[in-house]
């Protein structure tokens, strides 16, 4: 007893092979960025660098000249979402506690 279907099967010589995996890429990367403002003491900032983006002593008081300085200053590199996360929290600590200090994130 033949179908159809069985002679399809016994006369297809093609080989069927798995589709190519796609390639993956690196997720973007997003810097925060933390601006200068001329309200907020210096003491506080160094405060949030520490506190909020695990700096050291040092190098949280050469992150806050270099706002002072130029105006803004690099915190730190994230994901999106992470970056998105640890401005959010730098802002609404910063207004929390009555300064204008704001951050922002840019990507890479």
């Amino acid at each position: 007893m033949s179908s159809e279907y069985e002679d399809d099967w016994a006369h297809n010589d093609e080989v069927s092979t798995a589709p190519a995996k796609p390639t993956l890429a690196e997720p973007s990367k997003y810097q925060v960025l933390m601006l200068n403002d001329d309200y907020t003491p210096m003491d506080f900032v160094i405060e949030v660098l520490k506190n909020m983006f695990s700096m050291a002593d040092g190098m949280a008081t050469q992150t806050m000249m270099e706002v002072h300085t130029a105006g803004r200053a690099r915190c730190g590199i994230y994901s999106f979402e992470v970056a998105e996360s640890k401005v959010e929290q730098a802002n609404s600590y910063a207004q929390q506690h009555g300064h204008p200090l704001q951050c922002t994130l840019e990507e890479i």
